[in-house]
């Protein structure tokens, strides 16, 4: 068993069901008062990432103060909207139970997100997967540009070697920046990618989803 497990979020431990696109739409009018157009893509990507495309596509000119504006109001609307996301979002079939499962055998669990980190708990408190996470351990958004950099931040703060780290998650930047940082990848096809590319971009592993908790602690232990 790993010493540390570390999670993505968005499409592998949970769905927003497209109200996560509104939310950002809603911070980005607020901070630059021009209503959103066209958003950068945001798959395997990091907020300061999509905000400085969008920004981009938008003529508007970013700096780092721009995104710890943006940050702040990202962060602030999930929270005002805290029950909109539970309403219409939802933790993925066997998210709860894996989790548990990992936190009764004594394993440590954070996340490595794109997500600011406002965004990532409150998402996490409203399906109820925050009580198993050291979030202190974990990788935001406001840590770094890409995956690998998340994740050696979590390293870092957790003090885990990473022959003694898998992380999970979604997409093809996440199989990239695990092994990249050098951690094992456990990939979930439970987002917008099929098994075949996440095993065709290096997963150690592909499950197509968190239901089977018994395989998926398999997948995680092997």
């Amino acid at each position: 068993m790993p010493d540390l497990v570390l999670w993505d979020i968005d499409h592998t431990l949970m769905a927003t069901r497209g109200l996560g696109g509104a939310l950002w739409a809603e911070a980005f009018e607020q901070v630059t008062g021009v209503p959103l157009r066209e958003q950068a893509s945001v798959t395997g990507s990091t907020e300061r990432v999509i905000l400085r495309e969008t920004a981009r596509l938008h003529d508007i000119p970013y700096d780092e103060g721009l995104f710890t504006q943006f940050a702040d109001a990202l962060g602030a609307v999930h929270v005002r909207r805290a029950a909109d996301l539970r309403e219409r979002g939802h933790a993925l079939p066997g998210a709860a139970a894996i989790l548990a499962a990992l936190d009764k055998k004594g394993v440590r669990q954070s996340v490595v997100t794109g997500n600011i980190r406002q965004a990532a708990e409150v998402k996490l408190a409203v399906f109820g997967l925050d009580t198993y996470m050291r979030l202190d351990d974990g990788a935001y958004g406001e840590d770094g540009e890409t995956r690998p950099e998340l994740i050696h931040a979590a390293l870092s703060r957790a003090s885990a070697p990473a022959e003694a780290v898998v992380f999970l998650g979604d997409t093809p930047a996440d199989v990239a920046g695990g092994r990249a940082a050098g951690v094992r990848v456990v990939a979930v096809a439970t987002g917008r990618t099929p098994v075949a590319e996440l095993r065709e971009a290096g997963a150690d592993v592909v499950l197509d989803g968190l239901a089977d908790t018994e395989r998926v602690l398999s997948a995680i232990e092997a």
